[in-house]
């Protein structure tokens, strides 16, 4: 058997996270977003030209609306790549950016392409969960409606198979806030965070 080709991460920024729909990011274009990460990620790579690229995955859980169609190779688009760059949308609901970084680092190993951009980008204040027009397939809603479930029962459900009290639940979510605000305080995540213009704030309630 061949030796597979080495895949490795050589650069990784994100954007700030606002609150869905009332947040500071509430008016920025999802697409925007992922260019301005894409742009600044290949930045961060010293001698990286952008024609040296061979593709972009964008991971997406809800691609429509404004991050709808090939939202990857729009962003690619969006950050100044050239024409020839290609790009793919990936929908793996929640694990769907760190799909893309699976699928690129696979096509690395296999040989296929040397150097892959990959991510995710979403908007939860413009499109919202389940889309815009939620049509379901009514044989599977008859057949076999969990294909429909959503997160929330998911969880309930989660926590009664495993055993995991609402106690144990309120721990592990102040334990993470704790260490987000102390990770902020420190400054780790300075480096990761790339700046994001916004101009012409307004809430979805027309109030500033």
């Amino acid at each position: 058997m061949e030796a597979r080709n080495g895949a490795y991460i050589v650069s990784s920024v994100r954007t700030a996270v606002g609150k869905a729909k009332r947040g500071m990011l509430a008016n920025v274009r999802p697409e925007t977003m992922g260019a301005i990460a894409v742009e600044a990620a290949i930045g961060r790579v010293d001698g990286l030209e952008n024609d040296a690229i061979d593709d972009v995955l964008i991971g997406c859980a809800m691609p429509e609306g404004p991050q709808g169609l090939n939202m990857g190779r729009i962003i690619a688009q969006g950050a100044g790549l050239p024409d020839h760059v290609p790009g793919a949308t990936i929908n793996r609901f929640c694990s769907s950016g760190l799909q893309t970084i699976v699928m690129g680092a696979q096509a690395i190993m296999a040989g296929h392409v040397d150097i892959v951009v990959a991510g995710g980008a979403e908007s939860m204040s413009q499109v919202p969960m389940s889309g815009f027009y939620f049509q379901p397939d009514p044989d599977l809603v008859r057949d076999n409606p969990d294909v429909y479930i959503s997160m929330g029962n998911t969880a309930e459900n989660v926590a009664e198979r495993y055993g995991v009290s609402r106690e144990d639940q309120d721990r592990f979510a102040l334990q993470s806030h704790l260490r987000a605000i102390d990770a902020i305080q420190a400054g780790r995540f300075e480096d990761e965070i790339v700046p994001l213009p916004v101009e012409n704030v307004m809430y979805q309630d027309g109030k500033p």
